[in-house]
């Protein structure tokens, strides 16, 4: 039996055209707290026990700038090979992600080249 829950609240404010224009965001265990922070995009992946499927909810703010969602994309890509080594002590493969998000950092320009 759990010791503890956390709940995780994500609101995302539309325009007539259901494109997100706000996402706010908290959690009790979070950076700040329980008190709700702004955020420009959220990746969202469950992993379904019963079909093992992946179920995925992806938003951005009309706001978001492609150089903002390319630094969003590396540092997301960067810590899921670290979550994956992590995960299944797969060197080689996590090791072979790492070369990709080099390459898409550089490519990107978010790193020096």
């Amino acid at each position: 039996m759990a010791s503890k829950t956390s709940d995780i609240h994500l609101k995302v404010q539309l325009d007539k055209e259901n494109v997100p224009t706000k996402i706010h965001w908290s959690a009790g265990d979070g950076p700040n707290g329980a008190k709700e922070a702004e955020a420009k995009a959220f990746l969202l992946s469950i992993f379904d026990k019963d079909n093992k499927d992946t179920l995925k909810i992806d938003l951005w703010t009309k706001e978001m700038q492609v150089n903002e969602m390319d630094r969003f994309f590396f540092q997301t890509l960067r810590a899921l090979s670290d979550t994956y080594f992590k995960a299944t002590q797969n060197k080689q493969l996590a090791v072979d992600m790492q070369r990709f998000v080099q390459y898409f950092g550089e490519q990107t320009e978010i790193l020096k080249k």
